[in-house]
């Protein structure tokens, strides 16, 4: 090659290298402008661009469009349908519990059982479909704290599984809060329906009234003494010591919102609902249903308050017999949450063991019918 007429060539044409790398740097902003341009949507095909985001907006049919207007509604009630057979029923949330506590990973904190992240994926695969999405290493995370093991609170899991849309559009329909709520739509509602209305403000303002008695040091929260003089002051410690230990606390204090549900629980325990959450408090075992031991377990502390206000204890074993009597179990040796909601006396059942006040007048209920009759007969000859 003549290197000396190449090089004589390049240097007579000085300009050609720099015209070729603007050349370069022009192709390279075009490219650069073409392709951020189509990235970003603008340009020539920014209308081809938009015509790709899917529509997110159908106005509502008028009242004229009937077709339109039960499409809707059909809509609807297919989208609640799936929504509710996506919730977990009192027996999966039975068969949920029994999973956890079988792989509980030892050692024990206390008396709160926990759970590895290899047990926790096993309960997981055989939970059911229902149940997979909560078993998913964000949740694991999120409930994660200081465990030294590298483990969660079975029963914090446990709690937040139940409250994850666990209200069925047929339970609300079939409660009787729904009935309270509409109940409110009445501008000429009694002072005393209000008082007894659980929605209303001047039921608000009597739990909230409550909260604020009993906490004592004004802290803002409520200590296991402090929650011991609620209603009568005539519930059991051994009572007070399962709500302490089952429910939400910090530092072993229980905030208002754990409160609410303590309130709302043994206020209406006729309702299902609430015999699930002193259900949960009664099975000291963990087991699913009650037995003997259990029911001794909270009659013994009964039994021990009649003893302090100078009361004749009465026979444990009259009152064991009494209750299987009336709740009538499937199983004649265990009462499950479905006995105890079956039979109807879940209330009475429930009483007679945490409350020395609601047992005295449970005990003395023909006394007490008698009485009113007389008082009443009274009112009358008057």
């Amino acid at each position: 090659m003549d290197w000396k007429g190449v090089l004589r060539r390049r240097l007579a044409s000085p300009n050609t290298e720099k015209k070729n790398e603007q050349e370069l740097k022009d192709e390279e902003m075009d490219l650069f402008t073409k392709y951020y341009s189509e990235w970003k949507g603008g340009g020539k095909n920014s209308n081809e661009f938009y015509k790709t985001i899917p529509r997110f907006y159908y106005r509502l049919p008028a009242e004229d469009e009937v077709l339109l207007q039960k499409l809707r509604e059909e809509s609807r009630a297919v989208f609640l349908q799936r929504k509710s057979r996506e919730l977990l029923d009192n027996e999966e949330l039975q068969n949920l519990w029994f999973l956890l506590d079988k792989h509980q990973t030892p050692p024990m904190i206390g008396e709160e059982a926990m759970i590895n992240y290899e047990n926790f994926l096993k309960v997981g695969e055989k939970a059911g479909p229902k149940c997979k999405q909560f078993f998913t290493a964000k949740v694991f995370a999120k409930l994660l704290h200081t465990d030294s093991y590298g483990r969660i609170s079975i029963m914090q899991f446990f709690n937040y599984v139940m409250r994850k849309g666990k209200i069925k559009i047929q339970d609300i329909l079939a409660c009787s809060f729904l009935d309270d709520l509409l109940e409110l739509r009445d501008e000429e509602l009694s002072k005393e329906s209000q008082e007894t209305n659980w929605f209303s403000a001047p039921s608000a303002l009597r739990v909230y009234g409550q909260y604020l008695n009993l906490d004592k040091d004004h802290n803002g929260m409520l200590s296991k003494e402090e929650l011991s003089r609620y209603g009568t002051a005539t519930m059991t410690n051994v009572f007070l010591d399962r709500v302490f230990q089952e429910c939400l606390t910090y530092d072993g204090e229980m905030d208002y919102k754990t409160y609410l549900d303590f309130v709302l629980a043994l206020e209406n325990r006729k309702e299902p609902a609430a015999l699930q959450y002193i259900f949960k408090l009664l099975d000291i075992e963990n087991k699913g249903y009650l037995n003997v031991f259990s029911l001794n377990y909270f009659f013994r502390a009964i039994q021990e308050l009649m003893k302090i206000h100078g009361q004749d204890p009465v026979s444990f074993q009259d009152v064991k017999d009494e209750i299987f009597d009336m709740v009538k179990p499937k199983d004649p040796l265990k009462i499950s949450l479905q006995d105890l909601i079956n039979s109807n006396q879940g209330d009475t059942v429930t009483t007679i063991l945490i409350d020395l006040n609601g047992f005295w007048t449970y005990e003395n209920r023909e006394a007490l019918v008698a009485n009113d009759s007389e008082n009443s007969a009274d009112l009358d000859d008057t």
